[in-house]
């Protein structure tokens, strides 16, 4: 075989060791060479010359001429190397030239020929006696692919052209050729084993260790390419390896520049990943610590601008805090840590107005802006945020000195940011946005004319589908209004709105920015009247809507709604903007759209699927699986560990990506175009089937109601007497009222009460009553359904009375509860899902759970809580008429009711839970809690811990029918978030109970028994059991105990469902 050209070591042996081993062949292996056994091992044996067969052997080895050529290019290769004169080299390569010529295509020995050649030749060129790197790698290259996998010398021959491409970087620096090398590094290393010789060479300081340094050094572009080497770059530092820290955090880099570039939320959260396991692995003391920090740092920055959670942006903070405390006065990049915390202050400023947050970002901005004088390759950056945060404070503070100061500093960034800087664009809408910031103080027509033009030009400057572009139309849009609000020219509103109608549908921006900017187009098409408003609201709830589904969890959601706590009173105001509108329907679509988003999102995962299967079972089942998975990984992301929840919001994340594609091919069947989507009028109308549902609307613009008929078109009552403030002061009044009257004799009148509950009826019920009875032509005592909204939910509109009597004297009038049968919904969906769900009907089983002696600590004792369980347990009849359909006919079939109390030490939360998934129907009498903060935590209190409304909203009991809380403030809805009607008798509601009574306030518990023997009395009479008389019976059981219970104590009282 013919040699590889590198004397790798020697070799020295006596003629007694050589000569004793006889006739017989052996081995001879090399020692150590530089620490590793070299896998080289020599066949030996010895030949006397009486042996013919062994003087024709040696004969044809000293004949050969390739031999020849090849032991000669060796000995001038070798001489060579000690002498460094480069005739030697020239001799040496023209022998290696000559053995390749006579080792044509085919030959055996044409990959060593290949090698010696271009081995020589690769030594000339590092010393720079020859320029033929090209070639040269050429000739590694033909080498490897006659050396094919499995080939003993396959790794050698991978080195080997590792080594060229190494070389040829280290002149030129082109980076193909360090890509190159990388990937062949990954080839490379499986196939050395540690303690041989090419294990030792590949993997040290001119071979892979170089080849991933040189990688880190590249600049980060953010390209595909840019993020493949990087990965490659990381594959070839496992764990252990000293590079991985570096190798981790330039993915990270290289990651985060793609999502700038592309608004990708996967490489935003794999760029977290890689750099969170970056510092991990760094220790207190590495020097590289502080950089690292910075980046993770960054990239928090970037995911809570687009995604608007606010963990990100505190561990931001936290980590460039840290980060700029190991770069004190003095360090080198000291000017980094100053700019990014800078910047992150600034943005929790835009978040919270906190003052000191401003006023500490600019203090911090302007010492960068020191750190980085003319000249410096960042200064632009430190500009263009120093003016922004001026520029920021004088829009919201109105520090009059800052906006000059501002327009100059971006002025001097768009210098830096000439046409071509990957930055241009930003310096160019930026500057665009103090300008129109002056030309709405000063009205010089010159500044909202170049505003106008800059952000033209950013866009000229950007791709289609960059996520800057966002900003290009917002602020363009802000030019265009401020000019219409001084020139009023109705050119420019229509451009404005036609910008907001851009950036707010730009798909690669992140959803908090559009919602706010669809938040902005909201009030200016309010303000001005124009009739893009009904879009504008309609493309808010459906962006809030595609956010909060991004969140793993309840309260995650909730909290990302009451991020925009300015718009919470979007759903109301959209409705009274349909009404301004006379588009009823489209009022009541988006009412419902933009009310009990969280109920909506959730119950996705449980839509009833019988339609879809027997169309399509196969995507019914994918659809299925798909659902069950979102639910059950819901739990893993509220992990304490923040890293954890990051990994599991990323998995929520990609089966919620899948879901989605799912669910659009089945928007593509025939019948399912609207699956999941926000419900038409038409599907909304389903919820007054059996009655009118009344949908009040409380909005700044108006105040009125909309009443869903069972079929036709909807019915506006405008309620002129009624303002928002005034229905603030109502609310805050029957509060006050409620209180006092709870210290009041149960004889005493509550003169407050019916003072209130006259206003409700004169002002609010009647003129509803009156287009019920005279143009609905409802018949007294039929059903009818209350949805509230805003702080309409806050008044017992049920319990509306005019205290009057007839003018007749024969009797005293009517009040809502003696004309019809109220009921509450949350939502119209709310409602028709519940009657959907009343098809599946098990055997009646009934359960009363009574808690009346919580552990200590958590609530008074409720002394009555076990006499009322054991009254229900008597009220419940063993034999009861349950309705059954077959075909179309409807009967009464005598079943046996299965029935069973839980009380004291056996009232636990598990054993309660477990209560109401095995019972359909349940009786709870315990003590309430609404949390006012996080209503995701009300909750019943139970002998050890309590059932939250997270627990009930977990469980999904298709089968169950009616519940009666007996309980304290189970319907009182959510004080940050007043449209989502979010409480305990809704969770129940949602997991599948299709009928129950809720309490709006405190319960005596003096009084709850005469209610709860009038209630059941009523429910069961005639022996029917039937969820759908709760609403009767509650009417029948009020009316019943008008001279045993005072009137706040029966007002409190409501039913919510069929």
């Amino acid at each position: 075989m013919l040699g590889n050209g590198e004397v790798v070591g020697k070799l020295e042996t006596s003629w007694d060791a050589l000569l004793g081993h006889g006739n017989e062949p052996f081995d001879i292996s090399f020692p150590p060479v530089r620490g590793v056994r070299p896998c080289l091992t020599l066949k030996a044996t010895v030949l006397h010359s009486s042996d013919n067969r062994g003087s024709a052997l040696l004969d044809s080895i000293t004949e050969s001429e390739i031999a020849r050529e090849t032991d000669a290019g060796h000995e001038r290769f070798a001489t060579y190397v000690t002498s460094k004169t480069v005739s030697y080299l020239n001799d040496a390569i023209q022998h290696f030239q000559s053995v390749l010529d006579q080792c044509l295509v085919g030959h055996p020995d044409r990959a060593e020929a290949l090698t010696n050649l271009a081995w020589a030749r690769l030594q000339g060129y590092i010393r720079n006696d020859f320029q033929d790197i090209d070639s040269v790698a050429s000739l590694f290259r033909e080498a490897l692919t006659l050396r094919p996998e499995g080939h003993p010398n396959h790794p050698l021959s991978i080195y080997h052209l590792v080594k060229a491409l190494i070389w040829r970087f280290s002149k030129e620096k082109i980076t193909a050729y360090i890509h190159e090398a990388a990937h062949l590094c990954c080839k490379l290393l499986p196939l050395c084993p540690e303690g041989t010789y090419i294990s030792s060479i590949a993997a040290g300081a001119n071979g892979v260790d170089y080849v991933i340094g040189e990688c880190n050094k590249l600049s980060v572009e953010g390209s595909d390419e840019d993020v493949h080497i990087r990965r490659v770059v990381l594959e070839l530092c496992p764990l252990g390896n000293k590079h991985r820290p570096r190798a981790l955090d330039k993915l990270g880099w290289a990651l985060r520049s793609r999502f700038e570039q592309r608004g990708s939320t996967d490489d935003l959260d794999e760029s977290i990943q890689c750099q969170r396991e970056a510092v991990s692995l760094c220790s207190e003391g590495d020097s590289e610590r502080d950089s690292y920090l910075n980046n993770l740092a960054l990239s928090f920055w970037f995911r809570f601008n687009h995604q608007g959670n606010h963990h990100d942006l505190n561990d931001a903070i936290s980590l460039y805090e840290e980060s700029l405390r190991l770069r004190p006065v003095g360090h080198k990049s000291r000017h980094f840590s100053l700019n990014n915390l800078g910047l992150a202050l600034f943005t929790r400023f835009n978040q919270s107005g906190g003052v000191d947050d401003i006023n500490r970002s600019i203090s911090l901005l302007r010492e960068a802006l020191t750190l980085r004088p003319p000249g410096n390759p960042y200064r632009n950056n430190t500009l263009n945020n120093l003016a922004t945060a001026l520029n920021t404070r004088y829009d919201k503070l109105d520090v009059s000195k800052d906006l000059n100061e501002a327009i100059d500093l971006f002025r001097d960034s768009l210098q830096l940011r000439q046409h071509g800087h990957p930055y241009h664009h930003q310096a160019l809408y930026s500057l665009s946005s103090a300008l129109s910031s002056r030309f709405t103080k000063t009205q010089k027509n010159e500044d909202v004319e170049e505003a106008i033009r800059l952000c033209q030009e950013s866009l000229e400057a950007l791709p289609s589908l960059h996520p800057a572009r966002y900003f290009s139309y917002m602020w363009l849009q802000v030019a265009y209004l401020s000019r219409y609000r001084v020139q009023r020219k109705s050119a420019d509103l229509s451009l404005a709105v036609e910008n907001f109608r851009l950036a707010s549908r730009h798909p690669t921006q992140g959803f908090p920015e559009r919602i706010i900017e669809a938040y902005n187009w909201t009030v200016a098409g309010e303000q001005h009247g124009h009739g893009s408003a009904l879009e504008a609201y309609s493309t808010f709830f459906e962006l809030l809507d595609a956010h909060l589904a991004t969140r793993s969890s309840a309260i995650s959601r909730r909290e990302a709604a009451a991020t925009f706590y300015y718009a919470r009173t979007l759903p109301v105001d959209a409705g009274s903007c349909g009404i301004r509108r006379h588009n009823l329907q489209r009022a009541i679509e988006l009412v419902e759209q933009g009310r009990g988003q969280q109920w909506s999102l959730a119950s996705r995962l449980r839509t009833p699927l019988e339609d879809l299967v027997s169309t399509n079972p196969n995507i019914a089942h994918k659809f299925s699986e798909l659902s069950k998975r979102l639910a059950d990984v819901q739990g893993s992301t509220g992990s304490a560990d923040r890293a954890t929840a990051d990994r599991a919001a990323m998995q929520y994340r990609r089966l919620q990506e899948e879901w989605g594609a799912v669910v659009a091919k089945i928007h593509d069947l025939k019948g399912f175009s609207r699956f999941l989507l926000p419900p038409s009028y038409e599907d909304l109308q389903a919820a007054a089937r059996h009655g009118p549902v009344i949908i009040f609307i409380a909005s700044e613009y108006s105040c009125s109601a909309i009443i869903v008929p069972t079929s036709g078109e909807p019915h506006n009552v405008p309620l002129p007497s009624i303002t928002l403030t005034e229905l603030k002061n109502l609310k805050d009044r029957f509060a006050r009222a409620i209180r006092d009257a709870s210290t009041l004799g149960p004889k005493v009148p509550r003169n407050d009460l019916i003072v209130l509950l006259r206003t409700v009826w004169d002002e609010i019920m009647l003129p509803i009553v009156n287009v019920l009875e005279h143009v609905l032509n409802l018949k007294r005592h039929s059903r009818i359904w209350l949805c509230p909204t805003a702080d309409f939910t806050s008044i017992p509109l049920h319990a509306a009375h005019p205290f009057l009597t007839k003018p007749d004297g024969s009797g005293k009038e009517p009040c809502l509860e003696d004309l019809y049968i109220c009921s509450y919904a949350p939502t119209l969906s709310a409602l028709v899902r519940s009657r959907q769900m009343m098809k599946k009907r098990a055997r009646p089983s009934f359960v009363a759970i009574g808690q009346g002696q919580p552990r200590a600590g958590e609530s008074k004792e409720l002394l009555a809580v076990d006499s009322e369980i054991e009254l229900v347990r008597e009220l419940v009849p063993a034999m009861v008429n349950r309705t059954t359909i077959s075909g179309d006919v409807q009967q009464l079939v005598p079943v046996t009711v299965n029935r069973t109390t839980i009380s004291g030490d056996a009232a636990t939360r598990a054993g309660a839970l477990q209560a109401l998934e095995e019972n359909n129907w349940v009786h709870l009498a315990c003590h309430g809690k609404q949390d006012p903060k996080q209503p995701y935590n009300s909750h019943f209190v139970m002998k050890d811990e309590p059932i939250t409304l997270l627990d009930i909203m977990e469980k999904d009991i298709p089968h169950a029918e009616f519940a009666f809380l007996s309980a304290c403030h189970t319907a009182v809805g959510d004080k940050e978030t007043p449209d989502e009607v979010i409480h305990l008798a809704a969770g129940l509601q949602f997991s599948g109970f299709k009928s129950v009574i809720g309490t709006l306030w405190e319960v005596n518990d003096a009084y709850v028994e005469h209610v709860v023997k009038a209630f059941y009395e009523n429910m069961f009479k005639g022996g029917v059991m039937d969820c759908t008389r709760a609403a009767w019976a509650l009417n029948r059981a009020t009316h019943a105990v008008k001279t045993k219970v005072p009137l706040e104590q029966r007002m409190v009282f409501v039913h919510i469902g069929v």
